[in-house]
């Protein structure tokens, strides 16, 4: 079945000029598409590599070497000059999430290399990438040491593989595409840098177009083939357009005036490092091609940023990536005319920052003044929505015992990268072959196998593999009191300037994180699990608080969704923070329940810790006693931020001393 044409794809147009500049130039370093499921991300990726111009590889070389371009180092040669050669279409390769590094990279055969001592290399995907395109879906649910060593050979155009002292490179130069639901999770900030452009894509609200995409998906999927016929045309016509700018670039000069804006913009923008004033140089170049021009304009530089910039730009973990239109074209205004030297005016047309009159995102949500709404929480008190404090580095909440589960960095875990703690038994594999212990469970049969030489005779039963202890991502799961006692504006801000810190620290350590509130009658979900701690951040943003307590209900609530992502991850260890001051005004029994609800949790084997948000002179105590029932750690609100564990624990220290 034919693919689905790329010029078939409606709308769509800056993910489109995206991806056929990474086409013309692959030095832009290849593109990340962001975007809500169901944007045809995928469909215009996979329909992007029947349009480049087909390869002339060296024939039987698994590295795709081309007879004009041998690589000395390939694998599978020496190649001679005129090697035999024929012509193939670019490949499309898909990575799977699930893939292993060895399936990436290519591997050895360990027993032929210790028993014989050959080096037999088996290639990966990044081999049968080589001058095509290499596609990975969801790539930000892939584990960060393959997305490191992709990006990588990205840059670098070659992939190494070592085992064990024996050392393998080859070419590996290709296009990467990535693509990503934003509301599964984010890459982090340095892997992120890695990518050329980025794209975000969303559908269309506009009806009519709705309907085109519609007929055409049907049309297609009731025959592919005569669907594809009719864009024949236009796929060859934009094809040839590709070629002909791929010839061009080489050709295509960039003046210095066009290097002073691109750096202009750069530095207008506050991005780090020099990457991003390389790949928008090289987009620029790319798009003087694809526009048939043989030289840089201001219009090539500025579709280039808005593609090459958005991603980089200085923002906090939580901000969307994004570019302000009106910033760049001042930037671009600045290059061309330079202010005269004299005192600085930050009044309009200086490129200085529009002043709107608020600071740190300021305003009336965000300090707390502004009401949330008139209506009523079940007992006459009016809703309010109280903005959060300055978040802060908080201390590090970890589930106790070693889990197995996704790579992060917050709790201890049995990975397959990692300081060594053992070696597995035979049959076993938990992590990389450990050559000692392999070595040292082949001497002792030597004999019996009939050694007479120098050569080690080496069986597949000998292998060991090394037991290695990493770091897991969990799930952090805040269950949050939202009720009237918490409404005062001074502590709500307190809580959400803690609970924020908590999710910063969520996002640098690779967690999943939800969300139960409960407040008024009854609890609710109000974040099912997600990888994007964005998403937690906005909701958290937008709780109202009022209404009575009904901490039970929160508890039970938080044991219901606990259950569910059991199922769907079982391999993730849950953390449920409890966010209270312990009080519970929802029915006669409400401590007691409360207690009760605890008791499940803890009786379950969920790890807990619970933030008392008491204040004030006189307090009960409840959320230490609610701590003891969940068998959980008890963390007073003062002291989730790291720097007050620092200070307590060096007054402790003092007093030892003393």
């Amino acid at each position: 079945m034919r693919p689905f044409p790329f010029t078939a794809v409606v709308g769509m147009a800056d993910l489109r000029l995206a991806l056929v500049l990474s086409a013309i130039s692959p030095a832009v370093g290849g593109v990340l598409v962001r975007g809500e499921k169901g944007t045809a991300k995928s469909t215009m990726v996979r329909a992007l590599a029947g349009l480049l111009p087909a390869v002339d590889v060296v024939t039987a070389c698994r590295f795709s070497c081309g007879p004009a371009e041998l690589d000395p180092d390939c694998p599978d040669g020496p190649h001679a000059e005129g090697a035999a050669a024929q012509r193939r279409p670019a490949r499309l390769v898909e990575l799977p999430v699930g893939a292993a590094e060895d399936r990436v990279v290519g591997s050895l055969d360990l027993e032929r290399a210790l028993g014989e001592g050959v080096t037999d290399y088996q290639p990966g995907l990044l081999a049968a990438a080589h001058r095509g395109l290499l596609y990975v879906d969801e790539v930000n649910l892939l584990h960060d040491h393959l997305v490191d060593v992709l990006l990588d050979a990205a840059a670098m155009g070659r992939a190494t593989v070592e085992r064990e002292g024996v050392s393998v490179s080859h070419a590996a130069r290709f296009v990467l595409i990535g693509t990503m639901n934003p509301e599964e999770g984010e890459l982090r900030p340095q892997l992120l840098d890695r990518f050329g452009l980025t794209v975000e894509v969303a559908s269309s609200r506009e009806p009519t177009e709705r309907v085109e995409v519609i007929r055409r998906r049907l049309a297609y999927e009731s025959d592919p083939d005569g669907f594809a016929e009719g864009y024949a045309e236009t796929e060859a016509e934009l094809a040839a357009h590709i070629a002909a700018a791929q010839g061009l670039l080489p050709d295509v000069r960039l003046p210095d005036a066009a290097l002073l804006q691109i750096a202009e913009v750069c530095a207008s923008f506050e991005v780090d490092g020099m990457r991003a004033d390389i790949v928008t140089a090289r987009t620029a170049v790319a798009h003087a091609a694809w526009a048939g021009r043989d030289e840089v304009t201001t219009e090539d530089i500025r579709v280039a940023a808005r593609l090459a910039l958005p991603h980089r730009r200085r923002r906090n973990p939580f901000d969307a990536p994004g570019i302000d239109d009106a910033q760049l074209d001042q930037a671009l205004a600045d290059a061309d005319h330079p202010p005269d030297d004299g005192p600085d005016d930050d009044g309009p047309g200086s490129g200085a920052p529009a002043d709107n009159g608020q600071e740190d995102g300021g305003g009336p949500a965000e300090d707390g003044s502004a009401d949330g709404g008139n209506g009523s929480a079940g007992n006459g008190q009016p809703e309010r929505t109280v903005g959060a404090g300055q978040p802060y580095r908080a201390r590090l909440l970890s589930v106790a015992g070693h889990g197995a589960g996704e790579h992060g960095k917050r709790s201890r875990a049995i990975t397959d990268s990692g300081r060594t703690i053992g070696v597995q038994a035979p049959g076993v594999r938990a992590g990389g072959p450990h050559l000692v212990a392999t070595l040292r469970a082949a001497a002792p049969h030597q004999h019996a196998r009939g050694r007479t030489g120098a050569g080690l005779r080496f069986e597949g039963r000998d292998l060991r593999y090394a037991v290695r202890e990493g770091r897991e991502g969990n799930l952090v799961l805040f269950c949050v009191d939202a009720s009237g006692s918490m409404g005062a504006r001074t502590r709500m801000q307190e809580v959400k300037a803690a609970v924020l810190s908590l999710l910063l620290d969520a996002y640098q350590r690779r967690d999943k994180v939800g969300m139960v509130t409960f407040r008024g009658a009854e609890a609710a979900l109000a974040l099912p699990p997600t990888s994007s701690v964005e998403a937690a951040a906005a909701r958290l943003a937008a709780l109202p608080t009022g209404g009575r307590t009904p901490l039970a209900e929160g508890l039970l609530k938080a044991a219901d969704a606990l259950r569910t992502e059991a199922v769907r991850d079982p391999r993730r260890r849950p953390l449920l923070v409890v966010v209270t001051d312990g009080r519970a005004t929802h029915g006669a029994t409400a401590v007691a329940r409360s207690h009760a609800a605890a008791d499940l949790l803890a009786a379950a084997g969920i790890p807990s810790v619970v933030m008392d948000c008491e204040t004030g002179r006189m307090r009960l105590g409840l959320a230490g006693q609610l701590a003891d029932h969940l068998g959980g750690e008890y963390v007073p609100l003062g002291e989730v931020a790291a720097e007050a564990l620092a200070t307590e624990v060096r007054a402790r220290a003092g007093g030892r001393a003393a």
